[in-house]
């Protein structure tokens, strides 16, 4: 008989486990789903190119971020964290994937680039490796992946990491398009996967990180193939500040 409850990290592991080992992207396992998705370079996803988002390059181009310590959560190929570095960041970058680890830390290689990567889940990490507070917290698709309760976790990294007058900006997926799922919440829980990730609203994204100032809430440019910059129109970009 387990009578294992006892803290709010008990019952977050609880509800971790009520998704199966292959439901989806956030699993114990996930960083091997990962690794599968990355290790064809060859394949013709947008975001596997070398392009910075849209949206983070907005910020910077009118100032309304500038350059300080950066933590880019979910770097993937590592191409927002290497563009950061480019305008004089210092940028800390991590991923669950090896793979995208792996690749992005090639390509700082190739252009010089000075990020400090790490390999593996930002919650726990938070607080050793991932330390001090960061001016700029950055998430390209990353808390879509997230299972409802972990939001708890993210709010608790962000309250951490995040500095007094820094910056969180995130993209996500939108409402009623093809990115992600419309599910209420508890549907996750009774179906045991993600469905490819979570659709949020601008109510839903201004309730959660309500604790934050909203600085700028809006779809995400669709960026044709030639421009230096990623963007598709299926994602919310936000950018919040935190009051010092």
């Amino acid at each position: 008989m387990d009578r294992n409850i006892r803290t709010v990290e008990d019952v977050l592991n609880l509800l971790d486990d009520l998704f199966t080992p292959d439901a989806d992207r956030w699993t114990s396992d996930a960083g091997a789903w990962w690794d599968a998705f990355y290790a064809d370079r060859s394949r013709p996803v947008p975001f596997f190119e070398a392009k910075p988002d849209e949206n983070l390059a907005s910020y910077l181009d009118r100032r309304l971020i500038t350059p300080g310590r950066a933590l880019d959560l979910g770097c993937g190929p590592g191409r927002n964290a290497l563009y950061l570095d480019s305008l004089g960041f210092q940028v800390d970058a991590v991923d669950l994937s090896p793979t995208a680890v792996g690749w992005a830390e090639e390509r700082a290689r190739e252009t010089g680039a000075n990020i400090r990567f790490h390999r593996g889940d930002a919650f726990a990490l938070a607080g050793t490796e991932l330390s001090g507070r960061y001016d700029l917290i950055y998430d390209s698709g990353c808390f879509h992946h997230l299972p409802p309760h972990r939001r708890i976790s993210y709010l608790a990294l962000l309250d951490q990491l995040l500095a007094p007058g820094g910056y969180f900006a995130l993209t996500c997926f939108t409402d009623g398009e093809s990115g992600g799922s419309d599910l209420p919440d508890a549907a996750f829980y009774r179906d045991a996967r993600l469905h490819g990730g979570l659709a949020y609203t601008p109510h839903s994204l201004r309730r959660i990180f309500s604790n934050l100032t909203e600085v700028e809430l809006r779809l995400m440019r669709d960026e044709p193939t030639e421009s230096v910059y990623f963007g598709e129109p299926f994602l919310w970009t936000a950018l919040f500040r935190r009051d010092a």
